[in-house]
């Protein structure tokens, strides 16, 4: 009877809960079934997981690539305008513009494990509270960041720049202002329709919005000179459009029905330990988008920098677009783990990492085997300069041998976040089909929770990476172009190349050895030398990151493995990287050759230690964290506006 009354007092006009699009089962039963052989699961859990993986990284990719040159066509028409329009447009977006966009794409990042791993655990509802969740954090640290834009005058004469760069800089970045808060929605909505596989809409809506902006950019620079600060507005006013656009597609979609029930005060339960995992996420992804920008620093101390610059920027700016395919495939491993963690598929899960992390390396090797091919003419596309392209191509093995790392490295970076680790808990067997069914579910509702969190544990580790990625690329492109066209325009012809050759290395030691062999020789031992200290400085630095990671996992709920990327970047990049570099490129008269060298140390330490991690981690307690995380999290259930 009771039953009857409930019925009878519902709203008619309540939605009910649907039944979306959800995680597939077909890979996890493949992976499964023991009557066929280990190469037919082979094969067929390869063709299934290739299908959906390139179906998620495709207009990833896109969308990434779109938004890039959304920003680079700016600086473009800017530089129509002067040498000093330049400067102050290159200054502005490759260097305060990326700090905002790189701190709001990682706090953003939360978004994407989150919001995963609830969609893959059925509780679609949950997908909007992130999503509003995140825009409150983001928002507010906004307002903060908006503060750095408004005195970027005083700071940048504070960092040495002319006054008249310092000026004009300054009037292109208050146009910037409304560009954060964009970011700060931006995100947060592109990792909640990537978490539901939805990343067609997207690409559709960056290419759209790319033509307005040029059209728009073109009226308000030439025809009304508006200048510098038209540039600005009207690049602020396209990242609004790519943000109204996809909220209104979340509104109007039937995909986003029973993902976007509308406001909810739960948006502000929760925000703290929300803020920690989207910090964690943060700080991760600025330590490695500082790590180039510190690098191209260097680069600027060498003898004949202009040289070495230019030929470092060349490398880094396609590195950079190279590197967007790899951020494509982050994008789309992160949505793959955290979808079958959460649908409690810890086989899918372990499978997808390493078809995933082979398919990116593969397409990095090509890339890597066509910049070999064709590095005596890649420069030309920059510049016409003769004595550049020679300095290109002597740096092109270095760049082929980054671009391998990095195809690798973002992707084990996501895995790194979603998979976890390594002291053993105390967890419930773990039953697939509990997942599935909901009946089952409810009938077994301990082990299902403590399901759900390990999901959510993984997803803000994979975010993390993700957006660090994207972050990376955009900022290593940036800065790439403007060292480029400013140095253009000034050095077509200057002297030989910075990046010192071995004859330049030998005729610097020359100075104080009489003989060409034995001088050779010592410096063979002087590298030797450095090669044993560094083996070891590195051995060491790897052994106290990890133990002192280890010991950091149960921190907070939520960071514990952004903490550990962190902590693994700042050792790879900040203790090994840039100090080798330094050695290598000044001590040792490398040049650019040497800086790049550290770069590669630092990186591939980096490798190694998350292909351990990774590929050590047991997915079946994973999958269990991830639920614990998401029944915590799914407490209060209240509309906005419910009377």
């Amino acid at each position: 009877m009771d039953t009857i009354d409930s019925e009878l007092h519902e709203p008619i006009l309540q939605s009910k809960p649907p039944t979306p699009e959800t995680v597939s089962s077909e890979l996890e039963e493949t992976l499964s079934n023991t009557e066929i052989s280990n190469f037919s699961r082979l094969k067929s859990g390869t063709w299934i997981e290739l299908k959906t993986l390139f179906r998620l990284a495709a207009p990833a990719v896109v969308v990434y690539l779109l938004n890039n040159v959304t920003s680079m066509s700016t600086q473009i028409f800017c530089g129509h305008l002067g040498n000093l329009e330049l400067a102050a447009a290159s200054l502005g977006n490759n260097g305060i513009q990326i700090f905002a966009y790189g701190l709001m794409l990682g706090m953003g990042s939360a978004v994407e494990t989150l919001c995963g791993q609830a969609y893959g655990a059925h509780k679609f509802e949950m997908l909007g509270v992130y999503l509003q969740r995140s825009m409150i954090l983001l928002m507010c640290t906004g307002v903060l960041v908006m503060f750095i834009y408004i005195f970027s005058k005083p700071l940048l004469l504070a960092l040495g720049e002319s006054s008249s760069i310092a000026s004009a800089a300054a009037i292109f970045v208050y146009g910037l202002i409304p560009q954060i808060f964009a970011y700060a929605a931006n995100f947060p909505i592109q990792k909640f329709l990537q978490a539901q596989s939805i990343v067609a809409p997207s690409s559709y809506i960056s290419a759209a919005t790319l033509v307005v902006h040029l059209l728009l950019s073109w009226i308000v620079i030439y025809k009304l000179g508006w200048g510098l600060l038209g540039a600005a507005l009207m690049l602020s006013f396209s990242w609004w459009i790519i943000v109204i656009a996809q909220f209104v597609y979340i509104l109007v979609s039937d995909r986003c029905k029973y993902t976007w029930t509308g406001l909810s005060w739960q948006a502000f339960s929760g925000l703290w330990d929300f803020l920690k995992l989207s910090t964690a996420s943060a700080i991760m992804l600025c330590l490695e988008t500082w790590y180039y920008q510190i690098l191209v620093l260097i680069a600027g101390l060498l003898q004949n920098a202009e040289i070495a610059l230019d030929a470092l920027s060349i490398c880094m700016t396609v590195s950079g677009w190279v590197y967007m395919i790899s951020v494509g495939f982050n994008a789309a491993a992160s949505v793959r783990v955290s979808n079958e963690l959460g649908a409690g598929h810890p086989k899918s899960a372990a499978f997808s990492v390493v078809i995933v992390t082979l398919s990116s390396a593969v397409i990095a090797v090509i890339c890597a085997i066509l910049v070999l091919a064709l590095r005596h003419v890649i420069s030309y596309v920059f510049t016409s300069g003769s004595t550049v392209a020679d300095a290109v191509s002597e740096l092109s093995p270095f760049l082929a041998i980054s671009i391998i790392l990095n195809g690798i490295q973002p992707v084990l970076s996501v895995f790194g976040k979603e998979g976890g680790k390594h002291k053993p808990r105390k967890h419930t067997s773990h039953n697939p089909e509990n997942t599935s069914n909901p009946a089952k579910r409810s009938s077994d509702e301990r082990p299902t929770s403590v399901r759900r969190a390990a999901l959510v544990d993984r997803r803000s580790r994979s975010i993390d990476d993700r957006d660090r990625s994207t972050s990376a690329i955009d900022e290593r492109s940036r800065s790439t172009n403007i060292a480029i066209v400013d140095r253009r325009s000034r050095s077509t012809t200057r002297s030989s190349i910075a990046l010192v050759d071995r004859r330049g290395t030998s005729a610097l030691v020359d100075r104080d050895r009489r003989s060409t062999r034995d001088e050779r020789a010592r410096l063979c031992s002087s590298i030797a030398i450095v090669a044993r200290s560094t083996i070891a400085i590195v051995a060491r630095s790897t052994i106290a990151i990890v133990h002192r990671a280890a010991r950091r996992r149960g921190v907070a709920v939520g960071c514990g493995w952004q903490a550990f990327v962190a902590y693994v970047n700042v050792g790879c990049y900040y203790i090994i990287g840039i100090p080798l570099g330094a050695v290598l490129g000044f001590k040792f008269d490398l040049g650019a050759k040497g800086i790049w060298s550290g770069m590669i140390g630092g990186t591939f330490i980096q490798t190694l230690i998350l292909i351990w991690f990774t590929f050590r981690t047991d997915w079946t307690k994973e999958v269990e964290k991830a639920k614990l995380r998401l029944d915590k999290w799914e407490d209060k259930k209240e509309s906005l506006l419910t009377d």
